[in-house]
């Protein structure tokens, strides 16, 4: 258990384990489906978290990445297709989980909100960069910016 989170309830601290999978697959579904490429993107990306993080929220993501893959899947499905109602369904849990964040002790809950931020700002990018780096290997304003 993360000590952060020991006064929380049992559902406000699923969410909150949850909060990487909801953001990635929020960012990843934008284009309307989750390519494979940015379900990989993102599985990696919290891992490397569990290394790269502020100090403060390594054990978070440790304990994130127990699960993440299986939650990731479990999550696409629930939400696909990725229509206007079912991301309304998946922005409502965002910010329950934002809700829940805002519980946290304030120093752990804006380094995780900020953190948070960052990893679905990646995972958005994923597809741009990919494209962008690969046919325009140099800077275009505007494009690669």
């Amino acid at each position: 258990m993360i000590k952060e989170f020991e006064k929380l309830t049992r559902q406000d601290q699923n969410l909150l384990l949850n909060g990487p999978v909801l953001v990635s697959v929020l960012a990843a579904s934008a284009a309307g489906e989750i390519p494979d490429y940015e379900k990989a993107d993102a599985i990696k990306l919290v891992h490397l978290k569990t290394y790269t993080a502020d100090p403060l929220l390594i054990p978070y993501y440790q304990e994130v990445d127990k699960h993440f893959k299986e939650n990731f899947e479990l999550m696409a499905k629930k939400y696909a297709p990725f229509n206007a109602e079912k991301r309304a369904l998946l922005q409502k849990e965002v910010i329950a989980l934002n809700a829940a964040i805002a519980k946290l002790e304030t120093a752990f809950a804006s380094t995780l909100h900020t953190s948070l931020l960052g990893y679905a700002e990646h995972v958005k990018k994923a597809y741009k960069g990919l494209v962008v780096n690969f046919l325009f290997p140099f800077p275009i304003p505007d494009l690669t910016e």
